[in-house]
């Protein structure tokens, strides 16, 4: 019978990659109707933290997997506006935000993004940075608009600072654009890093695996920018990189990560 286990096993990439899609467009056409109702109520700046809530909820029970905060959580709860950025592994770093979406805080995205049915309706209403990755004088004017909504508002926002999925099987991170950090000097607000460790055991692309399991997160200590300027940014840009590389080679070196693994494993469909 073992001729029948890569069989098995694709069938459980395909079911949960359908079921992971579906939710996906069934949270962003929530989030569409969420997005238009909290805006009459002036509350649309907590329309992103709703759905991201929902859309973890979802996919726990659709996929089996979770998204699981070991440390630092509290750093999520400031009332301060932060720059939070995050290590960007997969697709699956929807329910990453998922798992770990404060309140009063958007996403960036790519502008193209805008353009997808349901997904670019709800992100657009719900106050989403778009970047234009091809003109960098409009991603520099989208980033101007994002530091005064921060001061005014009090407004945090997320970037992925590699700026592209890496895919990566072993715990490493593909080299950070520096946006996220130039938008952190000009608001004057702190930097929050949250790391997930490599998860390339529950989803990998290009092995055609997906199965349940338990991810953890860390949230690190907020990084002050106060005071800094232009001039400090490439060293900012490394240092923090440095030190989220760091945490995600101690997730690998955890025993903890093999018995995450072995969960994984069990839900194997």
């Amino acid at each position: 019978m073992s001729f029948l286990l890569p069989t098995i096993s694709l069938f459980g990439f395909l079911a949960r990659l359908l079921a992971s899609y579906l939710s996906l467009l069934l949270c962003a056409t929530y989030g569409v109707y969420a997005s238009l109702f909290l805006r009459l109520l002036g509350k649309h700046r907590l329309a992103q933290w709703t759905v991201a809530r929902s859309f973890d909820l979802v996919m726990r029970y659709a996929t089996g997997v979770r998204f699981v905060i070991v440390e630092g959580g509290e750093h999520l709860t400031s009332k301060r506006p932060l720059v939070i950025i995050g290590n960007h592994q997969t697709e699956l770093d929807v329910l990453f935000l998922g798992a770990i979406f404060p309140k009063y805080c958007s996403v960036t995205a790519k502008k193209s993004l805008a353009r997808v049915p349901f997904l670019g309706w709800f992100m657009s209403l719900s106050g989403t940075v778009f970047i234009d990755r091809v003109d960098r004088s409009q991603a520099m004017k989208a980033f101007e608009g994002a530091a005064r909504e921060m001061r005014e508002h009090r407004q945090s926002v997320f970037i992925f600072p590699e700026g592209t999925r890496s895919y990566a099987r072993e715990p490493l991170l593909l080299p950070f654009k520096k946006g996220a950090f130039h938008l952190a000097v000009q608001a004057g607000v702190d930097i929050l890093p949250v790391v997930a460790e490599n998860y390339s055991r529950v989803l990998d692309v290009r092995a055609r695996r997906f199965v349940g399991g338990r991810i953890r997160v860390k949230v690190l200590p907020p990084i002050p920018t106060k005071g800094l300027t232009a001039a400090d940014v490439d060293t900012l840009t490394l240092d923090t990189r440095q030190k989220m590389l760091n945490v995600l080679e101690e997730f690998a070196r955890d025993p903890g990560s093999k018995a995450v693994l072995k969960a994984s494993a069990k839900k194997v469909l």
